[in-house]
């Protein structure tokens, strides 16, 4: 009877970290709509305002800090352990970052590299780079762990599998909330193709930094290669001070809520989370 309860309590406890999830998710997406699809924010290079409240709002409190909540959350409830979502050892995370900025920029350059600016590219890294937090955070990290460990019973690969091509769909869905191109059929599928590569590193890694600098530089292909094609490459190019502050504001919050607040609760449910990762 008591096993019996154990499991009941164990299969209610997934299927609310589900639903916080998924509710995080379509919340996120619906402030995407409102802030950028809806208005066609990013087709408008003179919209600041609502560009800066896209940034802040829509992907810095709700894709980024919402997340973390969510993942302390999980935490606090006997869900998945801060390894399980990405927040591992700092030793192993430097090496992922590396790998991952090795590898995001081999495809970078593999696919053309638009441009070889550095000023060019780090400006447009630093662009995306609150987007593609956001976008690892909500879909890989949150949903992509979440996923798996409900499959769990299924087997190890069957889970990791099943929750990655899933998370892979609907990070592909989620830019249907976007302004044009991005929520065009054929975008949509594509960039769910492409987000099988960050599943992959996600999944692999288990790591969240190296995942982010490595999904962000796709991101930031995308940046260029658009602006290459409407001509604005030519002219001399300096740093983007704001979009630099906006992208260190993003790692803070990271690094600090990794630091002071999901490592307090591995502190305090170690047990419970590391019996959870070994199911």
């Amino acid at each position: 009877m008591t096993v019996m309860n154990r499991d009941f309590g164990r299969l209610a406890s997934r299927r609310r970290n589900l639903s916080a999830a998924l509710t995080l998710f379509f919340v996120w997406c619906a402030a995407t709509w409102l802030l950028e699809g809806r208005i066609e924010t990013l087709l408008r290079p003179d919209a600041i305002v609502d560009r800066i409240i896209y940034a802040i709002l829509g992907n810095l409190v709700l894709g980024v800090i919402a997340a973390l909540c969510v993942i302390r959350w999980q935490q606090h409830a006997d869900g998945i352990s801060p390894e399980e979502s990405g927040f591992g050892p700092p030793r192993r995370s430097a090496l992922w970052i590396l790998a991952g900025a090795v590898l995001g920029f081999g495809l970078y350059a593999g696919q053309g590299a638009p441009s070889t600016d550095p000023v060019v590219v780090l400006n447009a890294y630093a662009q995306v780079f609150v987007v593609s937090a956001a976008e690892v955070l909500v879909c890989w990290v949150v949903l992509g762990s979440t996923i798996a460990q409900v499959l769990r019973t299924r087997g190890r690969v069957v889970a990791t599998v099943a929750a990655g091509i899933s998370v892979s769909i609907l990070f592909g869905l989620y830019h249907f909330a976007h302004s044009p191109p991005f929520n065009t059929i054929g975008m949509v599928s594509l960039l769910a193709v492409v987000g099988l590569g960050t599943s992959l590193f996600f999944f692999v890694s288990r790591d969240v930094y190296g995942t982010i600098v490595f999904h962000n530089f796709l991101g930031t292909y995308g940046v260029v290669l658009a602006l290459k094609d409407a001509g604005m490459l030519n002219g001399p190019s300096e740093l983007q001070v704001p979009l630099l502050a906006t992208a260190l504001a993003t790692i803070g919050v990271i690094v600090v809520a990794d630091r002071f607040w999901l490592r307090q609760g591995l502190a305090c449910g170690g047990r419970s989370a590391t019996n959870n990762s070994h199911e």
